[in-house]
């Protein structure tokens, strides 16, 4: 099964990528610039930053060729020399190494760097959720690479959005319900939603996109064993029994496992990861118990990566960027859509 493109790539991305060293493995557009938010109309769509992820093989190689070409786009840390921006990437934060306020082809961009093994580790075991947790949502992908372990790796971090998702959802439920679950799970813990983030982003995500979410994920609903999709109606019914919840918490990603394990198993008691699971699975607060486990792998990665982010972007960048996000955050606060509209 391959993951559904939405790769419908206009001259404007194809020549944004043509600025860029060509040796990427997956390369992908996301955010409010890409695709309409509720509130949000075509003109100030076209004035927002355009976001992108680049999963390359060899980072080092990368940047040494994106400093031949790209040396203003780094802040003053390209003095370090490409080997040590590589270790930067790889060591902080979520693996990814980010140049954020880029004119390029006469828009403004952020691009972030991340290697194809760290990406394959996040989509896999939900490491960090950073760049995973965008992979949840509809993005627009401009590259991707005949690397097996790759695709399957993407499609598995969808099934696995699926999976969480309806242990934190009622028995019955919406589509709706089920795509502003997924869509929220990489916000969930997230510092930058208590300030720097338009409190509704989520239900702006999905209200427009919805198409996009059946998409994404029509298939994953129809094949998966815990779940009854009924597409016509837009409804599910969800194995809400204590044994179909510990098939799917079994089937969480490894990461998500151990952080619900330390939630549950008291310090010294060491029980194995089965044991205590088919406990959760058995506990009226199963859902919330899954909800704490997100959030605690978003909150550390969101914490780290933006802390790197400040040397990555350069301290005016950042003053910038962070000013844009607070005025975002506040015409959102004016706004104030319901999420009940949604329905």
């Amino acid at each position: 099964m391959s993951l559904p493109a939405l790769s419908n790539t206009g001259v404007l991305y194809r020549r944004i990528l043509a600025q860029f060293p060509q040796d990427i493995s997956v390369a992908f557009a996301y955010g409010s610039g890409v695709f309409k938010q509720h509130g949000t109309s075509q003109g100030q769509m076209e004035k927002n930053m355009l976001d992108f992820v680049f999963a390359v093989d060899d980072p080092v190689t990368w940047h040494t060729m994106n400093l031949l070409q790209n040396r203003k786009h780094y802040s003053i840390l390209k003095l370090l020399g490409p080997a040590m921006i590589s270790s930067i990437q790889s060591d902080y934060g979520a693996s990814v190494y980010y140049n954020t306020l880029v004119p390029v082809d006469g828009r403004m961009i952020k691009y972030g760097v991340i290697s194809t093994d760290s990406l394959i580790d996040d989509l896999l075991h939900w490491k960090t959720l950073y760049v995973a947790g965008r992979l949840h949502k509809p993005v627009k992908m401009l590259v991707q690479n005949e690397n097996g372990k790759l695709r399957a790796a993407l499609v598995s971090n969808l099934k696995s959005a699926v999976t969480a998702s309806i242990l934190m959802l009622p028995e019955s439920c919406s589509e709706d319900d089920l795509f502003l679950q997924i869509a929220g799970l990489s916000y969930a813990g997230d510092f930058r939603m208590v300030i720097g983030e338009d409190k509704s982003k989520v239900a702006n995500i999905v209200k427009d996109n919805l198409q996009h979410f059946k998409t994404l994920y029509s298939n994953i609903l129809r094949d998966c064993p815990q779940l009854v999709y009924k597409p016509q109606q837009g409804k599910l019914e969800v194995d809400k029994s204590p044994e179909g919840q510990f098939v799917q918490l079994m089937a969480l990603p490894r990461t998500l496992q151990q952080r619900i394990t330390k939630l549950v198993d008291p310090p010294g008691k060491n029980r194995d990861v089965e044991e205590i699971l088919l406990q959760v699975a058995q506990d009226p607060e199963c859902g919330a118990v899954v909800q704490q486990g997100i959030s605690s792998i978003v909150k550390s990665s969101s914490i780290t990566q933006s802390i790197k982010g400040i040397a990555t972007a350069g301290l005016w960048k950042t003053t910038s960027y962070s000013s844009k996000k607070l005025m975002k955050m506040w015409r959102g606060s004016r706004r104030k859509p319901s999420v009940s509209q949604m329905s």
